[in-house]
């Protein structure tokens, strides 16, 4: 068997969700204070001029593309934990979702901001509220343009908790 190099031995035992025996589990946080937690996460939604203009516009046949989109992102954040096999249920206190249409573009920035007191982290959180709100997007213009792209989701910022302050 090969040796597994220092960096790599570090980079392993760094990830959280796996225990010693290499198999996943969920990150006890039972003894971790809670403190307030915030996470801002972004993403993209790329499409013809004329796609964003039915949208800006409020004439997709579907109806409210941007509310419908808002509602979502803000509905997926609270089911995270229903999502993503090891995240832990939380009690959010704050999800806003905002969606801004960009002609330079052309298409829509989606941007989440999620809260919590307790004791882990809302990465996770904004960043589905972001996905789901992206998809719904593109679910509610599709067909009007099946070469819409969802680009660049990411984190943007977070803070609290013991790795401190992070932004993009």
């Amino acid at each position: 068997m090969a040796q597994k190099s220092s960096k790599a031995k570090t980079a392993e035992s760094a990830l959280t969700h796996i225990d010693a025996r290499g198999e996943a589990r969920m990150v006890d946080v039972s003894g971790k204070p809670a403190t307030e937690r915030t996470a801002v996460a972004e993403g993209r939604v790329i499409m013809s001029k004329a796609t964003l203009e039915l949208i800006v516009s409020g004439n997709a046949k579907k109806g409210d593309v941007l509310g419908t989109a808002r509602i979502a992102g803000i509905m997926a954040a609270k089911r995270t934990s229903d999502l993503i096999p090891l995240c832990h249920p939380l009690a959010l206190s704050k999800v806003t979702l905002d969606i801004t249409p960009d002609r330079k573009l052309p298409g829509c920035i989606v941007r989440s901001t999620v809260s919590v007191t307790g004791p882990t982290g809302v990465e996770m959180e904004a960043l589905t509220a972001v996905s789901v709100a992206c998809l719904t997007i593109y679910d509610m213009v599709k067909a009007v343009e099946r070469g819409i792209r969802i680009e660049a989701i990411h984190l943007v910022e977070k803070k609290g908790g013991k790795s401190g302050h992070y932004r993009a």
